[in-house]
């Protein structure tokens, strides 16, 4: 082995990525006007079923918006439109994390609802929830996590197209001696999400921010997000910013004696990905959380559990929870400013999840199927 030709290769390969970095970022300077819902005759909701059991519970969220929408879908104002293709078997056969047609019919719609990826371990393949961020710009992931019992009212802004992700599968090897994967943080990315997450805490009445890094070891892209996110906060009067480093941030979600003290949260890529999935548990399980992933021109909604492969295995598919989906439609219904039909959404969720409870979805045979719980929020809309 020549190790000093792969050196040459590992940095000819560093300084493309420099170089697209760089381009990406330029962009981002330049990017215009975001998107006026209410200045648009039919909105398009895209409905992507994704693998697993994705098309399970996004059928149920699609009778709930079918139900729920039904004078707009009637009116034109609104189009749901299915999109095929975005199953683990035809991306791998065509060797693509999204395929181009199916990332065409995506970018036809004005928003997107979008159920679990499965996302091949090893290889090259990337995450097609990656892709999607990268190629809609989807650059702020927010996350919303409620206990009303104790407090806890979070809301968190995660870096959706940075970080360790954004060049997640351009790392570069030396076999059998080294791997390098690397991480990005841009000055513009930063300022969009810190932005993002202020002005969240403005129109919402929320006096704290936590801006979560380990600045104290990753020195350079940490310390970038922290003094830019820090330099925006400047900017709004009224609202504290405090820095929190990501494993005592992890620690302080478990403690029960300050956790409900926090309210919104801006983290860079990964960590917010890790933290998101601690809070959702404290909230009853990964399968009870929504998630949006927002950017100027595009938005997309999702589950953020994974697509269950062991309960596909098992038979039990038609026992997954759709808490998730509805949720993350209840994110989209009040992104595109129909707010009195999340709200309609959002109150039958509570009345099901939390007053009555006379459906439980488990994951297995004792529990309740998606269909029965899917009826019974819909019995309460």
């Amino acid at each position: 082995m020549d190790k000093e030709k792969y050196v040459e290769s590992c940095v000819a390969h560093f300084e493309n990525l420099l170089k697209e970095q760089l381009a990406r970022a330029e962009k981002m300077k330049n990017a215009g006007k975001a998107k006026d819902y209410s200045s648009l005759d039919t909105i398009t909701i895209g409905l992507c079923g994704g693998d697993g059991i994705g098309p399970i519970i996004m059928k149920e969220a699609k009778t709930v918006l079918e139900t729920l929408l039904a004078s707009e879908i009637s009116s034109g104002k609104v189009v749901l439109k299915d999109i095929e293709g975005l199953t683990i078997e035809n991306r791998l056969a065509l060797n693509q994390p999204v395929p181009s047609d199916v990332l065409a019919e995506i970018k036809s719609c004005d928003v997107i609802l979008k159920g679990p990826t499965t996302t091949p371990k090893g290889g090259t393949m990337e995450s097609a929830n990656v892709t999607l961020r990268r190629e809609l710009d989807l650059y702020a992931n927010v996350r919303p996590v409620c206990v009303p019992e104790e407090g806890i009212d979070w809301m968190f802004y995660r870096e959706n197209t940075e970080g360790e992700y954004v060049l997640g599968s351009s790392g570069v090897e030396i076999p059998d001696e080294l791997s390098m994967d690397f991480k990005v943080t841009t000055d513009e990315g930063t300022k969009r999400i810190a932005r993002a997450a202020f002005e969240y805490a403005k129109n919402n009445g929320k006096t704290n921010v936590a801006i979560v890094t380990k600045a104290n070891i990753m020195k350079k892209t940490d310390g970038k997000f922290s003094k830019i996110c820090n330099d925006v906060a400047a900017e709004y009067p009224g609202i504290t910013a405090e820095d929190w480093y990501i494993d005592i941030m992890t620690a302080n979600l478990v403690n029960k004696s300050i956790r409900n003290q926090f309210q919104v949260f801006v983290l860079p890529n990964l960590y917010g990905d890790i933290i998101t999935d601690e809070a959702a548990e404290i909230q009853g399980g990964v399968g009870t959380a929504g998630s949006a992933n927002i950017g100027d021109n595009y938005a997309m909604f999702e589950a953020i559990h994974g697509s269950a492969p062991r309960m596909i295995e098992e038979g039990l598919a038609d026992y997954a929870n759709p808490s998730s989906i509805f949720k993350a439609a209840e994110m989209l219904l009040r992104h595109i400013g129909l707010t009195d039909k999340a709200d309609k959404l959002a109150a039958a969720l509570y009345i099901c999840c939390e007053e009555e409870k006379k459906l439980v979805v488990t994951g297995t045979k004792e529990g309740n199927t998606c269909k029965e719980f899917s009826d019974y929020v819909i019995s309460k809309l």
